[in-house]
């Protein structure tokens, strides 16, 4: 699945639409971030809090970017994970981020535009912290937990689409854990790991705005649509066709805590590649699990015995169905962590303490 991102120039795009129903907008890559301020486990069921009581709440907290240059400006959004300013967004908003460029964001209901301080971008993760400084303490949203979500669970997404800053739409979950193919910013294309899928209408300037539980706690980050082959503008992109993907905040906000205490995010693995294999297609009585296929010289992996053909069923306490699993559970820990790694060979159980490296390129 291609999806494209949701950054990109505003100038003419409300009129693009009106007349034509094309978007000449450009898309960028995305940018993440987390607070201090975790929320409590949000209820996975029936929407608790009205929409509308949900949105006076959180509006206050959620900006819009805007980042001018000589040959556009471009739109994105964002959200405040602490009182003394920071706010979590994606990276790709941030791409056309130059020594000239000018960056600077603006509150709900106030067009006075405040000057942005970039705390650290990682165009792996697409996510990215910055700060505004303000004398007063600032809204923070309160973060929940992607972990509680099911799909079907109603969800609430904040933004500026189309640069029309406080815009609110609703959906539901779609589905968890997809991974749709993005474009870099570098070039050439990225997996966005165990995404939030859902149908609530997301556009070109929602990118970084938060994705609401139906308590109005954070649960993801918004960061792509999908795009229909042989779409109009670029990569195909035509607005929202109720297909569009978030960071979960749980992954997003132990990236940004990261970026906030050192300036930059690291990358934990163990060293393998690796395939699923599920129960289905496993041989009778066989596990489900990531399937070791090679196993990096000198790595975390091969330095604790791991090999080819082993079938890695959990790390630490995290089951490992899948791959994404595998990626996911490892990148919960931190670089030169010794976590405990599961695996069958032969049929038979063992473990290894495996002490993450810090992935590399």
């Amino acid at each position: 699945m291609l999806a494209g991102l949701l950054g990109g120039v505003v100038g003419g795009v409300i009129g693009a639409y009106g007349a034509s129903g094309s978007d000449h907008g450009q898309t960028a890559s995305s940018a993440s971030a987390s607070p201090d301020t975790a929320g409590g486990t949000s209820a996975p069921g029936e929407r608790s809090v009205p929409v509308s009581v949900i949105a006076a709440r959180v509006l206050p907290s959620v900006v819009t970017i805007s980042v001018v240059t000589q040959a556009a400006t471009a739109t994105g959004s964002g959200v405040i994970i602490r009182p003394d300013g920071y706010i979590l967004t994606n990276n790709h908003v941030l791409a056309n981020v130059t020594a000239r460029a000018r960056v600077s964001v603006t509150r709900y209901q106030n067009l006075q535009p405040i000057p942005v301080e970039i705390v650290g971008r990682d165009p792996r993760t697409d996510l990215a912290v910055i700060r505004i400084r303000t004398a007063d303490p600032l809204p923070a949203a309160t973060l929940g937990r992607s972990g509680s979500l099911v799909v079907g669970a109603p969800l609430i997404a904040i933004g500026a689409p189309l640069g029309l800053a406080g815009t609110v739409t609703t959906g539901i979950v779609s589905a968890l854990d997809r991974d749709p193919t993005v474009p870099v910013e570098s070039g050439g294309e990225s997996l966005l790991i165990g995404a939030i899928q859902t149908d609530a209408a997301i556009n070109p300037g929602n990118s970084g705005g938060p994705l609401l539980d139906g308590n109005g706690q954070v649960i993801g980050i918004n960061t792509a649509i999908a795009t229909v082959p042989g779409g109009y503008g670029e990569r195909g992109m035509s607005g929202n066709i109720g297909v569009g993907f978030a960071i979960p905040i749980d992954y997003a906000k132990s990236v940004a805590d990261e970026i906030i205490r050192t300036g930059r995010a690291t990358h934990p693995h163990i060293g393998v590649s690796a395939v699923t294999v599920t129960a289905n297609a496993a041989a009778a009585g066989a596990s489900s699990g990531a399937l070791v296929r090679g196993v990096e010289a000198g790595g975390p992996a091969a330095l604790a015995g791991l090999r080819p053909g082993d079938l890695i069923t959990r790390i630490g306490d995290i089951a490992v169905g899948n791959i994404n699993d595998l990626i996911t559970a490892s990148r919960a820990h931190r670089v030169g962590e010794r976590i405990t790694v599961t695996f069958e060979r032969d049929g038979r159980a063992q473990a290894a303490q495996v002490t993450l490296q810090e992935q590399s390129g």
